[in-house]
């Protein structure tokens, strides 16, 4: 069968390039191997996101005595693991449902299996071939393994965390990123001893410096202990990392992912850590072939997997735009949320940008106050001499939410004065943007 348009992988990255693909009216093939929704869905951002919302409303409610709300008692509350997973997977279950439901009703054909794609630019899955004018490959990543045999009988990798029939006491989180630092702030809310082993001083890559001494310090005051290094040593149920013993019942691997390669009978050219080159314009070596998401290495959220994979159906229609990671943001779901959008501090001093910072705490904002989610701040970076919004950062307990709106600001090139122009509703917790615009024009006018 001949289709416009085969996109191998289902994960944020391929299903939404086949949403795009059937509303400009391309016949369009979707191969999944597994589950609709890819890693994100089924096994990282949702379900997820959703234990450690759970782990936040058990940590907050031993708290509730400061709203003044009497008769709780600490003590006796649980955490129910397997309550907790049994929601977690309904969500998962009824997302993936919606998004084959929408794939469905756009037309898109799914197949399951394995693709393998042919010499010849063909697609076969099983014993039946297909062919097409563009091949998409959004095939995904997962964490790179971890193969000392010493660790064979406790390390289980992220992805089967839900296998687990309970939590034991003593938890090392082997990574860096935000998925290993979520995963730490897990199991620290739910009362786990916690230790985040990294083999790197940075635990967020990509992440302004000022936002990563914030999250060691905040690891500080919790509990959990971080430490830069590795371990090759397991015995009597302690790791020995830089010559100290660590307790230790499970490790939970979330090392940084290495690209999910699809069997290719093709030379399709890889880069020094193994994910697919790709051009500007996101095509392999080979025309018509392109990558998308995870597997070409440009990033690891899944939001800009979906943007890529919009992008590239944009592209073959001859819709032009253009995809720079600085236009996108960097979002943490830890508690409290971090998110980050344009230029750090480090990119600015390295380039010779000269820039202004304005830092406003959460904790002058109303709203903030109300919720007791004071701790945090925005922090926005200018350029120095016309007032450009060129970075914005944020910590608070819906960074994620409020980055939208930097990010509005960002892609129209807009300035500080701008953000003054902008009119919230009070009390809110996007109000403060506008007082960190004032606070910001008052800095660059007083000097």
């Amino acid at each position: 069968m001949e289709y416009d348009i085969i996109i191998i992988g289902a994960g944020p990255a391929g299903y939404a390039a086949a949403l795009r693909a059937s509303q400009l009216g391309m016949k369009t093939a979707l191969i999944e191997k597994s589950h609709i929704g890819g890693m994100c869905i089924n096994w990282g951002c949702i379900p997820t996101k959703a234990i450690i919302e759970s782990a936040r409303i058990f940590s907050k409610t031993k708290k509730v005595d400061e709203f003044g709300i009497d008769g709780v008692d600490p003590l006796k509350i649980v955490f129910n693991w397997e309550k907790v997973k049994e929601r977690s997977i309904g969500i998962t279950h009824k997302l993936s449902k919606g998004i084959e439901g929408m794939l469905k009703k756009h037309g898109v054909d799914i197949m399951q299996g394995e693709a393998i794609i042919n010499a010849d630019k063909s697609v076969s899955v099983g014993d039946k071939s297909f062919t097409a004018t563009d091949v998409v490959i959004a095939t995904g990543s997962r964490p790179a393994e971890n193969n000392n045999q010493k660790f064979k009988d406790i390390i289980i990798n992220i992805d089967k965390l839900f296998e687990l029939k309970e939590i034991p006491e003593n938890i090392v989180v082997i990574g860096k990123g935000g998925v290993a630092v979520e995963m730490a702030q897990f199991f620290n809310l739910i009362g786990k001893s916690v230790t985040l082993l990294s083999n790197d001083e940075k635990i967020l890559p990509g992440f302004d410096e000022y936002l990563q001494s914030w999250m060691i310090d905040k690891f500080k005051k919790n509990g959990i202990q971080f430490i830069a290094g590795t371990s090759e040593n397991y015995a009597d149920g302690k790791l020995l990392v830089n010559d100290k013993k660590i307790k230790c019942d499970k490790i939970v691997n979330c090392s940084l992912r290495k690209a999910i390669l699809p069997e290719c009978r093709l030379n399709i050219d890889l880069d020094e850590k193994g994910y697919i080159k790709v051009d500007k314009n996101l095509e392999t070596n080979q025309p018509n072939i392109f990558a998308i998401g995870d597997v070409n290495g440009k990033s690891y959220f899944s939001y800009i997997a979906s943007a890529q994979g919009i992008l590239v159906i944009n592209k073959i229609k001859g819709i032009q735009s253009d995809f720079s990671v600085n236009n996108y943001p960097l979002n943490l779901y830890s508690m409290p949320e971090i998110s980050q959008i344009g230029m750090t501090e480090q990119k600015l001093i390295s380039e010779g940008i000269e820039y202004k910072i304005t830092q406003l705490p959460l904790s002058s904002n109303g709203k903030a106050l109300i919720e007791g989610n004071t701790e945090g701040f925005v922090r926005f970076l200018s350029d120095k001499k016309y007032g450009q919004v060129l970075g914005a950062q944020i910590i608070a307990a819906n960074a994620s939410d409020m980055i939208s709106e930097a990010s509005a600001i960002m892609q129209n090139e807009g300035s500080i004065f701008d953000i003054t122009q902008i009119i919230h509703a009070h009390p809110t917790i996007s109000e403060i943007f506008t007082e960190a615009g004032f606070e910001a024009m008052y800095r660059l006018f007083s000097e």
